[in-house]
């Protein structure tokens, strides 16, 4: 190795990375040991035989090779391998004992301790928070414990149902952030059957490693949550080849049963000239949500069957006003939706989330830890001024968010709306000290209550549309 190429790398990444050849994009584990030439390239040794093998038909000796320039077959000398694309060295086994494990099977939080957690930042929805707080709990116990006997644990992945805004990539979040392990948050509707265009199912690994750092070892505990996964299920009445439905479903099937899965480094296509790496599935907990639209009707369907003629028959809208009908979701029901029987197969572990009713929108605007209300409280705060909601003016912004059907996500854009001419007006006035807001300013009927410091007097600011 040249002194040069000494100089130019970190100790720090000379020791924790691989080398990557530059040719064929193998890092180190793969290719085997890498040589060493000037100007930060590094060849394996397969394609240093090529080379040779190359110069050596063109007329050149293998003598000739002490005076071999890089540059002479096209390598750019100034160009480095970006951090994205580095892969950290897997430890030696003497390594790993002396480092205290990350997942002590002593300090994985109980069940009760993860739920309680959950509980400071997400309101309602407990039998969900208790179901994802022991399923969670159950996995990473099977990780760490390393059982040898005869019982082999197999890994509990969920499948997450509940309509939109009602918190379920909002629950995932926290758990990762509560638990600090590598999660990847992807999309479905951008996975498709591999050789046409969008994202391949390893895309989610990749999205995996890239979040632990392109730690491999950690990346193979992380977890991995796959969003609107009912827009995978299968098409029906088409006649066109179904890329991005059944298909992926398919490709799922090795990931989630656990399955040495081979991903580029630092981008989501094998075609890209990035180096590859094999991540092992078995340990890495996925968790798929979606909505279900159209679900409901489905399970009317199979409940109203039992519906009949004489004094004892159920009523055929028994069931239209349930505002609880997806806890009654069976596997036929999501099978009959289009998702096919091997990939339900492997999520064992089904349960639904609640729709959010006006009194829990309500909780959710003033009592988890980084509520919408406590964020403006904080901002005017900084300018000294005193923000508070009457009980009238939280259940007017949750009857709105009711109207727009769509969960939590409603309640910011109705407050953004009303805030609007309050952080635009206040600062004009150093004199003020409390700003009141209540239900007739929320309905546009008046406006918000203001307290000069010292003084009360009826507030000037009003919404654009009474002006």
């Amino acid at each position: 190795m040249s002194e040069n190429y000494k100089d130019h790398i970190d100790k720090d990444d000379k020791d924790n990375y691989e080398d990557i050849c530059y040719i064929c994009r193998r890092p180190e584990s793969k290719a085997g040991k890498m040589v060493h030439l000037p100007g930060n390239v590094c060849i394996c040794a397969d394609c240093m035989q090529k080379t040779f093998d190359t110069i050596n038909k063109n007329g050149a000796p293998y003598g000739d090779m002490m005076n071999f320039n890089p540059a002479m077959m096209g390598f750019n000398m100034q160009q480095d391998i970006p951090n994205s694309q580095k892969l950290k060295k897997k430890k030696t086994e003497e390594k790993a004992k002396q480092e205290e494990s990350v997942l002590d099977i002593k300090k994985i939080p109980a069940p009760h301790i993860i739920k309680g957690e959950l509980d400071e930042f997400i309101i309602g929805q407990d039998y969900a928070k208790k179901v994802i707080s022991v399923a969670v709990y159950n996995h990473y116990k099977r990780v760490a414990g390393r059982i040898e006997d005869d019982v082999e644990i197999e890994k509990s992945n969920m499948l997450m149902l509940g309509p939109t805004g009602s918190g379920k990539t909002y629950l995932v979040k926290t758990l990762a952030k509560l638990l600090n392990v590598p999660l990847a948050i992807t999309d479905a509707t951008s996975l498709t059957e591999a050789g046409y265009i969008g994202d391949d199912v390893e895309s989610v690994i990749s999205k995996l490693l890239a979040a632990a750092d392109n730690d491999v070892e950690r990346a193979e505990h992380g977890i991995v949550f796959i969003d609107e996964i009912d827009k995978i299920a299968k098409k029906r009445n088409t006649n066109s080849r179904d890329v991005s439905g059944e298909s992926v479903q398919q490709g799922l099937l090795k990931l989630l049963e656990g399955s040495d899965v081979e991903v580029p480094v630092g981008a989501t296509s094998k075609n890209a000239m990035v180096p590859l790496t094999t991540v092992n599935t078995k340990n890495i907990l996925f968790i798929c949500g979606g909505a279900f639209p159209d679900l409901d009707k489905i399970i009317k369907n199979r409940l109203n069957k039992s519906a009949s003629i004489g004094f004892s028959a159920d009523l055929k809208d028994k069931y239209d006003n349930d505002t609880k009908i997806l806890e009654k979701v069976t596997v036929e029901d999501l099978r009959e939706f289009g998702m096919i029987p091997e990939f339900l197969g492997r999520l064992p572990i089904v349960f639904t989330l609640e729709g959010l009713t006006k009194e829990m929108l309500v909780k959710i605007l003033c009592e988890p830890k980084n509520a919408i209300i406590r964020q403006y409280q904080k901002l005017l705060a900084l300018d000294e001024v005193d923000l508070r909601f009457d009980d009238s003016a939280l259940e007017a912004i949750a009857e709105k968010a009711m109207e727009k059907k769509t969960g939590a996500r409603a309640l910011r854009a109705i407050i953004e709306e009303f805030m609007l001419d309050i952080m635009f007006e206040i600062p004009k006035d150093e004199n003020i000290g409390k700003v009141t807001i209540t239900r007739d300013y929320i309905e546009h009927k008046g406006a918000p209550l203001i307290e000069m410091r010292g003084i009360n007097k009826p507030s000037l600011i009003t919404h654009n549309q009474q002006a």
